[in-house]
């Protein structure tokens, strides 16, 4: 390689929880060749260069723990490896992917490092790694960086691949209560929970929310008929199928009425306030070009409201507010838009944005607006002359607070009678704080799947945490989406233990699944005959809506390789600690290095789960200080200290006393009367596995004796015994 060159051996994604982080991350593998010898402190003009592109690596504390504290280190002297790692992390925040984790280790060989930083996005955080690379080498070698363009494309690459804001925050809620969650597909299709006691989000919309109420809600027309049968107050009005109908309709309502399309959304096609003939002929073609039906009713006088319905209660408010540009006798009505209007920061074309830009073109209900007042979209209003270009669409001002109660009893109400378990309720009102029908106030439509990002981030107000109710919506306080999972690693016996565990949990009754290197099992039925014991076989588990209770075998080198398939455990099981090949092509080179892969199993175990350690190996028992939950030991000695140790303190421990299995706590013992299988370690740990997991002694007993010939995931003796017969 070049002299001063660093270069990326190998990148790789830890999906699950890994010897890094609970959370997934990005490991890569890389070479800085001479510049081992050349620490950032012998780069002249390298601190310079690397703090003026990157301002924001002042806010990294590194070692020091203090802002500041990685760029002292820099001028102290550190090594590129290092450097790599902090200026991902700060291309990543710049991304908006905002994360502060990162670690630079080197390996057995000279000038090879693996630089880890935490990946919010795989792609984004591999985009990011290799500009990194980019940058740090030119600051070295004191070449151009385009620091706002790379900027840009990380963005742009963010933007495409993360998902959006409303369906952002629910998996941040969802995260907050320790709800796991599975992105299913590259849109914001989302698994929140596992297994059986999973749900589904998507944007705003769950596996709660009705086709037909989603129908229903499309449909304009029918939605109206629909409240104002169950009195809620609605603008009158009626669909029409022409223009003269149009006008027809609006001398029955009478004048000033809306025209609006049936099907449309985002306001698109609306026209409001109109009283002359003309007007709403030219309002019917204008929403006849955006649905499927147009509708004529009465204009409600007032602001446009967006109220946010989850389950039975309103949770968030937003007020609308009319847009107009003032003439200055020099820009004609477009210019003054673009320059009055869509310079607004809180503006833009992605959902990031609460305001849209106004576009004339997008949407011809403005060159409505303007004919009324006698202009064109060429005009040049005088100096001092105010314009009004759009009356909706503008929903961005926080109201929650000032909410009515029967307000929020009527809009409540609304998405009942429509169906929907989520939806956006638009009324028009002059005060929100006032029963609608002291202001002739009505509801004039009701979404499924509404957006969230006017309530998230307004133009004006209290941004308000809508995620979390959407979460606490579809898991209630004592519900955290999670089955029972078992996790099995070490160097031995752990494909034998993992089986023995399932076959377990199926005599206990439950829909068990099974990963491991003999396959992929769902309950008795083995549907993958391959190795299963990694990542992508164990998502397999947590996806199918059947399993209720999940084991999963991860050898040593499956954590290194992409991490756990799940991020924390009911029960982990380890079950001895050897140093094998397998694992020396990640440079794991000793039983100590080897330990900290296996104490992963450990570090994930629940706050009320237990770590299941084998008490005959050092160096597993020595990992119980590392759980989180309950330890319960086991041992086919029955002699370790470890042992005693634990019972005095009311711990429990399984041991193979006599030839029989004993389940010990504290001063108290239970004797199955089954024999354990061989190896005799293997029955122990899967009986520590059960017990931890509630099941009682006497089904254990029945597990353990019917385990070589049962119809479940027994040994190949009994699968050959099966095909016998």
């Amino acid at each position: 390689m070049n002299k001063k060159d660093i270069q990326i051996l190998d990148v790789r994604p830890l999906r699950g929880p890994n010897i890094w982080t609970y959370r997934p991350a990005l490991e890569a593998l890389i070479d800085i060749g001479e510049l081992e010898d050349f620490p950032s402190n012998t780069l002249p003009g390298f601190y310079e260069r690397l703090s003026a592109w990157l301002p924001g690596l002042v806010e990294h504390r590194c070692s020091y723990g203090e802002p500041g504290g990685f760029l002292r280190r820099v001028q102290e002297g550190t090594w590129p490896g290092h450097i790599l790692e902090h200026v991902t992390l700060e291309l990543q925040n710049m991304a908006g992917q905002r994360t502060g984790f990162g670690k630079a280790r080197s390996t057995s060989k000279r000038g090879v490092y693996k630089v880890v930083v935490r990946s919010r996005q795989e792609e984004v955080t591999r985009a990011c790694l290799l500009a990194a690379r980019d940058l740090v080498m030119a600051a070295i070698n004191d070449t151009p960086f385009d620091v706002p363009a790379t900027t840009a494309r990380l963005v742009d690459i963010a933007d495409s691949l993360c998902l959006g804001p409303s369906t952002g925050c629910i998996v941040d809620a969802a995260t907050e209560r320790r709800i796991p969650s599975i992105r299913l597909t590259a849109g914001n299709l989302v698994q929140l929970g596992y297994g059986a006691r999973q749900r589904r989000v998507w944007t705003a919309e769950t596996d709660r929310t009705s086709a037909i109420a989603e129908s229903i809600a499309s449909d304009k027309d029918l939605t109206k008929n629909l409240l104002a049968a169950c009195g809620v107050p609605v603008p009158e009005g009626s669909v029409v199928e022409s223009a003269e109908a149009a006008w027809e309709a609006a001398e029955d309502i009478g004048v000033p009425v809306v025209v609006k399309p049936s099907d449309a959304n985002h306001g698109r096609g609306v026209s409001l306030n109109l009283t002359k003939r003309e007007e709403i002929e030219a309002a019917f073609h204008i929403a006849d070009k955006e649905g499927s039906e147009v509708i004529v009713e009465r204009f409600v006088p007032g602001d446009e409201h967006r109220l946010l319905v989850v389950g039975k209660r309103v949770v968030a408010a937003a007020r609308g507010e009319a847009a107009w540009v003032t003439g200055d006798g020099q820009h004609n009505v477009v210019e003054l838009i673009n320059l009055q209007i869509n310079t607004d920061p809180r503006r833009g074309e992605t959902e990031d944005f609460p305001l849209n830009l106004i576009i004339i073109e997008r949407d011809p209900s403005i060159l409505l607006e303007l004919q009324r007042q006698g202009l064109t979209e060429a005009s040049v209003p005088p100096a001092g002359q105010r314009v009004l270009v759009q009356r909706n669409g503008n929903v961005a001002i926080d109201v929650t607070d000032k909410v009515h109660p029967e307000v929020a009893a009527a809009v409540s109400l609304a998405a009942r009678i429509v169906g929907l378990d989520i939806a956006g309720v638009d009324l028009v009102a002059e005060d929100i704080s006032k029963p609608l029908e002291a202001q002739r106030g009505a509801i004039v439509e009701v979404n499924a799947g509404p957006g969230l990002l006017m309530h998230l981030h307004p133009a004006e107000g209290s941004p308000r945490a809508v995620g979390q109710p959407i979460v606490d919506h579809l898991f209630p306080e004592d519900n955290n989406g999670r089955i029972p999972i078992v996790g099995v690693t070490g160097s031995d016996d752990t494909t034998r233990v993992a089986r023995i565990i399932a076959w377990l949990l199926h005599i206990d009754g439950r829909h068990a699944g099974v990963a491991c290197r003999d396959g992929l099992f769902f309950d008795q039925r083995q549907v993958e005959r391959s190795d299963c014991a990694n990542w992508h076989a164990g998502q397999r588990l947590l996806i199918n809506r059947t399993v209720q209770a999940a084991v999963f075998e991860t050898p040593a080198a499956a954590i290194l390789h992409e991490g756990l398939p799940y991020d924390r455990c009911n029960v982990g099981v380890v079950t001895s600690l050897r140093h094998t090949e397998d694992v020396e092509r990640y440079d794991i080179r000793d039983d100590e290095q080897m330990a900290g892969v296996l104490r992963t199993q450990v570090d994930v175990v629940l706050d009320e789960g237990a770590a299941v350690l084998n008490a005959d190996d050092a160096g597993v028992a020595a990992m119980a200080e590392h759980s989180d939950g309950e330890v319960i030991f086991y041992s086919a000695d029955d002699k370790p200290d470890v042992i005693a140790a634990h019972l005095a303190s009311d711990g429990r421990a399984v041991v193979l006393r006599e030839g029989a299995i004993v389940l010990l706590k504290g001063q108290t013992a239970h004797r199955l009367a089954a024999k354990p299988m061989t190896p005799a370690s293997a029955t122990l740990a899967a009986v520590a596995a059960a017990w931890a997991l509630g099941l009682a002694p006497d089904l254990i007993n029945t597990g353990i004796d019917s385990f070589e010939t049962g119809f479940g995931i027994g040994t190949e003796a009994a699968a050959r015994k099966r095909a016998r017969r």
